[in-house]
Order: C-alpha cells, then structure tokens, then sequence
C-alpha cells in the first residue's frame, strides 16, 4: 500500500524532484531506484522480519524506509536522541538484528546487538546505475493490517512501549489529512520535524511522497536555515511542534516576507500558548493552526483549517476518524461536557508490541482507543483540549512519563523518594521538574541529581531542575502527593 504509492507518484511524475535535503535531491524516479537499491541491501544482510532505521530526516531515511517496507519487513524508527541504555531496551523489545545507519552515529550503535549497516559503506552510485538496467520486483502483497512500522514511545512504567501502526493506519491518515486539508502535489514541504517520531513520519514523509509532492528535509533545526529554505524553496507548508514557532518568533532577522509562499502553519505535538499564536500573526501574519494526534492513532485525529479556522481547538477530526467524550466508566458524555477523549476509526494502531497488557488497558474490544486526553466537543464538532489524565509530560514535542525519570532518580543511593512533574515552559511547552526527599544522613544536590539522570536518559527527559527537601508533602500512604508539588513550582 504505502510502496505503491510511492510507485504511483513516480508514475505520474517520474521527473518531479521528490524529495531533497542539504547534500542532494532526487526525482521520485531515483528514489524508487533507491528505494530498491536498500531492498537489496536489507535481504542481503538480514532475514530478520523487522529492521532498524537510526538516521536524521533526509533523503536517506525516505530511501531505506521504502526500501525496508519493499523487503517486505516492518520498519523500526530509532530515536537517536536515546541514552544507551534506552536504545538497547528498543532493539531487544523489537528483536531487531540489523540497523541502518550513518558513521556519524557509530558510537551509538557500537554498544548495540545488532549489525550496523552503515550507508557510506555501500557502492550506491555504482548500484543506483545498475538498477537502469535491472528487474524490478513489485511489491510484497501486503493486507490493511499487517504491520508496517513500529514507532517506540516512553512507557509509563519506564519500559518502552513500541506502537504497531499497519499499512491501513498510515495509508488511510495520510489520505484523510490529504482530503480534509485539500493538498495537492503542488505543495511544497518543509521537513523539520524527526522522521523517527510520528509527526513527521505521517506529515512529512507519507503524505508527500502519496501526493507526489516535493519535501525539503532538514537533518538538524537551524532556525536561520528554516528561514533560507523556505524562502529560496518557496515552501507552502510547515508543521511543526509550538516550541519550534516559538523559537521563530525570537529570531530578529525573520521577516513576513521570509513566508510569502506558506500557506499552511499547523502545530501540534504540544500546546500552543496564545503568546506564539498571537505574536506569529502579528510579525509574519500568519495563523497557526492546531491538529491533534498521538503516536497510537497514526497519528492525526484532528486538524484546524484556514476556511473553518477555530481559535482554541484542535480542529474537527478528519474524515474516517471519531472522537467521543467519555467520563471515568466509559460512559458518553454530552456535548460540551469535559472528559477523556476516546478515538475510533481506521488509524488506531493494532497494539503494543509484545504487550498484550498494556494493549488492552487502551483498547476496548469495540474498537476505541483511550488517549488518556481531556476535552471537549462542541456542537460543531470541533475539539478542544482540555487537560490530561495520565500523567504525561510533553517537551518539545516527545512525550515523557514521569515514572521513567522517577525510576532512574529512585536508583540514586542518596534518594529515599521521588515525584516527577511537568512545568509549562514558553520555549518547550513543558520542562521536566523532579522533587526528592533524601534518606536519612544523605546527601544530594540539584546538580549532582541531574547529572546522574543524564549518563541514563535521553537529554529532553533530564530534569531542568530538581528541587531537593526534608519534607514533601505525602498522602495517608506516604506517596508524594503531585497535585500538591505543583502548587510549590
């Protein structure tokens, strides 16, 4: 499904520049030539049924993503950003054998049970020649529900959990965004967001390459180069998380005229506070428009548009997808009452892997999906969030479980206890905010603390401050009362 598409834009457009970053640019016709060049590759080095990708939005990525999925294995995204020890509760939870890789990241992937497939190492001019000439397989048949990709998230016990999206998820939300956004292959994106994350991975890869439309990858944020390549590309369309608009806004050279050609801003990925979405319009004149997603829905539920713009939601959900308002006993609650958000439809992932626990606390047997979300609907349909019910933290756009960060501080000997929250941040949407409380005749200070964090967790999980005491506050079990912590930030 999702290699026939690819298949079908250079069909239709065989000499289009599909997709582009710093180093090179290829026609959608050299990158199904590529695309083959890393299925040779993947069914030379490893039987194993699913396969890594560790490696920065680029060219690259889009190659070996559909060069894996016509290999006819499921693809495993790797978060780079991960600690060592992070990476390797990924790659043993997916049973993976293999990663495909660049040398900058050799020192991540040394430590790691696999082989590391490392690209420069490959004869790809000399391949990409040869497949002029070579017999071209079709694609492995695939159903909807067959298992295209593996996304790992954070996981409430500080186990990563990893989603399995199928080709119908990913297929069918790209073509609703598509559809309920009205996109063509005239548009031009600008890929900022990590391919590895599902924002960018359905935004900024799927959806494209399906409409045929060109993509400028960026490997690293710059917000000067954000600013040239949207300007010198003429980009149409940005998504991104609030922290990145944010970040636009405090650069002084950006200009209005920067953004003549975009026609589409959407963040997501974190809330949007009213300072960027009102600075944003008042210096590039530009409104941002919200879309609501999560990893487990593939991920889009949700999406603002110009021509039915809301302020303060997150849009109306796209076609094919539901979203209901549900209070603590699943039951319905009336339109405009608050409760959490429970999606249904097509995008919602089959499950965790492996974790048939975890997978039937979210899933109900009727089809629904509990995102752990508060909100809204409106009698128009249009959703606003309103909280959260699990205790999740978003910063910069990656969700963080407190209890991953509680676990690694518990571990510290000095620490008798700890709580872990999250403090809304102008430039990250949320920081992480650790308390401890010491064993008795310990000794531990802020700095120390979080030091300890670092050698064991990815940097946007280390608490940007821990606040150590003799005393917190605690309830009749002696736990640390979080509602109460927040009140002392």
């Amino acid at each position: 499904m999702l290699v026939e598409q690819l298949l079908a834009s250079a069909e239709r457009h065989p000499e289009r520049i599909l997709v582009r970053d710093p180093t090179r640019e290829l026609s959608a016709a050299d990158l199904v030539r590529l695309a083959d060049v890393f299925r040779r590759q993947i069914v030379k080095a490893t039987a194993n049924p699913r396969v890594g990708i560790m490696l920065p939005s680029t060219v690259a990525f889009a190659g070996t993503f559909y060069g894996a999925l016509w290999a006819g294995r499921t693809v495993i995204p790797i978060n780079f950003l991960l600690q060592p020890g992070e990476l390797l509760q990924v790659v043993q939870d997916a049973g993976i054998d293999t990663v495909l890789t660049i040398r900058h990241f050799e020192k991540v992937v040394a430590p790691l049970p696999v082989k590391a497939i490392f690209l420069e190492d490959l004869p790809l001019k000399r391949e990409m020649i040869l497949e002029r000439i070579r017999f071209r397989p079709a694609p492995p048949a695939v159903r909807p529900d067959d298992t295209a990709v593996i996304l790992y998230t954070s996981g409430t016990s500080g186990v990563p959990k990893g989603v399995c999206l199928s080709f119908g998820n990913l297929a069918l939300d790209a073509k609703s965004c598509i559809e309920a956004a009205k996109l063509s292959e005239d548009h031009r994106f600008l890929g900022i967001l990590p391919l590895f994350h599902t924002f960018g991975l359905t935004a900024m890869l799927v959806v494209p390459i399906a409409l045929g439309a060109t993509v400028s990858y960026m490997p690293r944020f710059s917000l000067p180069g954000v600013v040239s390549e949207t300007r010198e590309q003429r980009i149409s369309i940005i998504m991104a998380v609030a922290s990145m608009f944010g970040a636009l806004l405090r650069l002084k050279s950006a200009t209005k005229e920067d953004w003549a050609s975009v026609i589409y801003t959407v963040s997501g990925g974190e809330p949007l506070s009213d300072v960027v979405y009102d600075g944003f319009q008042e210096k590039f004149g530009k409104v941002l428009l919200q879309g609501y997603g999560l990893t487990e829905t593939s991920p889009v539920v949700s999406l603002d548009l110009p021509w039915s713009h809301r302020r303060g939601t997150v849009g109306r959900p796209i076609p094919g997808v539901r979203v209901s308002v549900r209070d603590d006993n699943g039951g319905v609650v009336g339109t405009g009452g608050t409760g959490e958000l429970w999606v249904g439809g097509p995008t919602v992932m089959r499950g965790y892997y492996n974790k048939p626990k975890e997978s039937s606390e979210v899933l109900t047997t009727d089809g629904w999906f509990k995102t752990g979300d508060m909100g809204v609907v409106d009698t128009e349909g249009y959703v606003s969030i309103t909280g959260r019910k699990k205790e999740l933290i978003i910063v910069g756009g990656e969700n963080v479980y407190p209890r991953e960060i509680e676990t690694v501080l518990d571990a510290h000997p000095a620490v008798a206890q700890s709580a872990v929250i999250g403090e809304m941040d102008a430039s990250r949407g949320e920081v992480v905010v650790g308390f401890v409380m010491l064993k008795d005749g310990a000794s531990a200070t802020d700095i120390e603390l979080r030091d300890f964090c670092r050698d064991k967790l990815a940097n946007y999980k280390i608490p940007r401050r821990v606040i150590v005491r003799a005393d917190l506050p605690t309830g009749p079990t002696g736990k640390l009362l979080k509602r109460k912590l927040k009140e002392m930030l």
